[in-house]
């Protein structure tokens, strides 16, 4: 009974040191880095595998180095024109140093999702409503470039960033619809003029050749009779030519 009593402490210690052990290993994914606190000080990176911590001394902070996709709620701009447009945006980031995305910033993902609203609004009130809708992958780059710039200092590399839906008001749309059904209007004019431009160019140079020519002349007016006989028309017009008048006239 005394040797089950002098036990108890061993296999108390025992299950105690098991803890401890299994309290200090850590796991980490390919995907994920630990960064490491020892009494409050930095301590640098840890993973991805397995090793140790000391349990009660150590914190280890898990950071996701994949890349995020995050949608920019729609925000409400007023471009350098004036035009009022509703404006959504994604984002493409991912952390390249774990460390100052935890110690130089509280919260990362809240931070750059709150620039890129602020960044978004600034950007495209600089510029006008044509040019928004037209150099989109422009406005792209220098989105992506000033969050990068900025994300920088926190450890958070900035990829991409993609203008995805500007929201018009109606008024606007139907006044962009105007303005397009007066374009396609102005574009068959211009192509019905150059049309007859050309068909007047043709039909010079044809006279030009007749004129030249006399019996090129009789050949159109034969020609022309044969087309004529074979539309079965009842009535039939044959014009004489004024020089066989004039014969006749004399006489």
């Amino acid at each position: 009974m005394d040797a089950i009593f002098n036990m108890v402490p061993l296999v108390f210690v025992i299950i105690l040191a098991a803890m401890f052990a299994a309290s200090a290993v850590r796991i980490l994914p390919e995907y994920e880095r630990g960064v490491l606190f020892r009494l409050g000080r930095l301590a640098g990176v840890r993973g991805p595998g397995l090793f140790f911590i000391i349990p009660g001394i150590d914190r280890l902070v898990k950071v996701s180095l994949r890349t995020v996709a995050f949608d920019v709620p729609p925000q409400d701009v007023i471009t350098h024109d004036n035009v009022t447009v509703k404006v959504s945006a994604v984002i493409y980031f991912r952390v390249i140093a774990p460390e100052k995305a935890i110690v130089e910033v509280e919260n990362f993902l809240y931070a750059t999702s709150q620039l890129s609203q602020t960044t978004l609004r600034s950007v495209l009130g600089q510029v006008d409503f044509d040019e928004l809708l037209a150099n989109r992958e422009k406005i792209n780059k220098e989105l992506q470039e000033i969050l990068d710039r900025h994300t920088g200092p926190w450890g958070v590399k900035v990829s991409n960033v993609e203008v995805k839906n500007i929201d018009l008001p109606q008024e606007m749309l139907r006044a962009i619809a105007k303005q397009a059904e007066a374009e396609r209007e102005r574009r068959a004019k211009v192509i019905h003029a150059e049309g007859e431009l050309q068909a007047s160019e043709k039909l010079a140079q044809a006279a030009a050749v007749l004129a030249g020519e006399p019996m090129s002349l009789q050949l159109r007016f034969l020609q022309t009779l044969t087309e004529i006989a074979t539309e079965k028309n009842s009535t039939t017009i044959f014009p004489v030519p004024i020089d066989l008048l004039s014969m006749f006239m004399k006489k």
